[in-house]
């Protein structure tokens, strides 16, 4: 067992920051708590890691209550966004702290330093302060710093935050690795949805202090249990229920709206009787696909995503008349606003 969160809540004054949260993260697991901002996700890592003490429920780590247990007691490894290295220490002895404080032996403190410094993938740069580093190197300390106690959670507050689009996405993909190398369990909050699909085995959705679905990416993108979670996770259109679109193809709802992947609108240059006239608004070359703006005749604006191939198919211009229709759909009798 991991981590169990049993009916967890926190206040803040009049703010209800987490709210009867239940949550299981299993032993070796690597979890997302993904959200947008106030949703409750950093403090239910604060609530986990001891920094916060909640005002109702349980915390079990590694099967053991740890609800009132302290943060130097809970053996868990913190990251945070901002790196928090000691300036006036190398990275080698960044690294070591930790166990220095905890009077490890002095072979095994040199040992576990050098082990780790490979393991990041800095080797050779144990001299150098942090000041002397790129911000992905400093944040590979700080993981490394976290991961020599050995601890038995390591959680990590939105770790890439900090850092430039290039950066974050070569250590999105480090992480994912060294994750697989070292098996710790690990939960990581972020409010990037791409970062959580491409990193975590599954991802913990939080809105307004609650849990709004849990499972992997592939189910909470492709099956997702609420319109908030289908809107967070990935681009959507959002449409009246009404519209011509809908009645057409036979997405008949009792919902006063329907959500509709930019991926799942296809796009004809000629009517086939199911189809509701647009206008290409807008054009949007990403590299490896195109946005179109498409303006329907009601006034109603709908994105498409096309694959390079089919746009070439299509030979799109701005202004041009096409047709569309929705390949899937989706309705939820509630609609939460982000």
């Amino acid at each position: 067992m991991g981590i169990v969160v049993e009916d967890v809540s926190k206040q803040f004054g009049s703010f209800q920051a987490v709210d009867r949260v239940n949550l299981e993260i299993k032993s070796g697991a690597l979890v997302a708590l993904l959200g947008p901002s106030g949703s409750g996700k950093s403090t239910l890592l604060r609530l986990i890691a001891g920094l916060e003490n909640p005002d109702g429920g349980k915390i079990w780590l590694t099967g053991e209550d740890a609800t009132d247990r302290s943060v130097q007691d809970r053996n868990i490894g913190f990251v945070f966004q901002h790196y928090a290295l000691f300036k006036h220490l190398t990275v080698r002895q960044n690294i070591a702290f930790g166990m220095e404080i905890r009077k490890a032996e002095k072979g095994r403190v040199t040992q576990r330093v050098e082990e780790l410094l490979g393991l990041v993938q800095l080797a050779g740069l144990g001299d150098r302060y942090p000041s002397q580093l790129s911000g992905g190197q400093r944040q590979r300390v700080a993981l490394a710093r976290a991961l020599a106690v050995e601890p038995k959670v390591l959680l990590l507050d939105e770790p890439f935050g900090a850092l430039d689009a290039k950066v974050r996405k070569d250590l999105r993909a480090w992480l994912r690795r060294l994750h697989d190398e070292v098996h710790v369990t690990t939960v990581f909050v972020t409010h990037d949805q791409e970062e959580a699909m491409e990193v975590a085995d599954e991802i913990v959705v939080m809105n307004k202090g609650k849990v709004e679905q849990i499972g992997t990416p592939a189910q909470v993108y492709d099956h997702p249990a609420t319109a908030f979670v289908m809107s967070f996770i990935g681009p959507v259109n959002v449409l009246p229920s009404s519209s011509r679109l809908f009645q057409n193809n036979g997405f008949d709802s009792a919902n006063p709206e329907m959500f509709l992947r930019p991926h799942d609108v296809l796009v004809e240059t000629s009517p086939n009787g199911t189809t509701v006239a647009a206008r290409v608004s807008r054009l949007i070359h990403l590299g490896w696909e195109i946005q179109a703006e498409l303006t329907l005749d009601d006034g109603q604006v709908v994105t498409a995503h096309l694959t390079r191939e089919r746009f070439d198919e299509l030979h799109l211009e701005p202004d041009q008349r096409v047709y569309v229709k929705p390949k899937d759909a989706k309705s939820f009798p509630l609609y939460y606003s982000i």
